[in-house]
């Protein structure tokens, strides 16, 4: 699966057209260069994809910042999962089972791997039919073979 392709299909509308994936952590966390030359972070487990860097100076910036690098590696979350999981096999990265975005909790019973292309696409697919919604909406999943 061409993942610069996945990431385009999935996440197009809210303007993201990729170039190139420059970074990824163990539960599928892209740092993801457009074609304008802007940093995105996208986060599967909350449904989200968004501009953290207009360019590589503040990218480069943004890489020192201790709180943000905390965020990024998930080093107490990732060694819960891969005592809860596993080790992650090709291609796959750790994930909620409910995302946090539908009030999925950051804890072991919630925590599962999957293939990375299969997070950006449920991610984007998620956020798209979500956007707009205020905080606390209530929401129906409806699963289709």
């Amino acid at each position: 699966m061409d993942i610069i392709k996945e990431l385009n299909e999935s996440w197009g509308w809210a303007g993201l057209q990729a170039q190139a994936v420059v970074g990824e952590n163990d539960f599928g966390n892209l740092i993801i260069k457009d074609e304008q030359g802007s940093y995105w972070r996208l986060m599967p487990e909350e449904c989200g994809c968004a501009v953290v860097a207009p360019d590589r100076q503040a990218l480069d910036v943004l890489s020192a910042d201790h709180e943000f690098l905390q965020d990024w590696h998930m080093s107490g979350l990732t060694a819960i999962a891969r005592e809860h999981c596993g080790p992650l096999g090709e291609g796959r990265k750790y994930c909620l089972k409910i995302p946090g975005a539908l009030g999925g909790e950051y804890k072991a019973e919630n925590l599962a791997s999957a293939p990375l292309h299969e997070l950006i696409r449920l991610s984007g697919d998620l956020a798209r039919q979500m956007q707009g919604l205020p905080d606390g909406t209530k929401v129906k999943l409806n699963m289709v073979d």
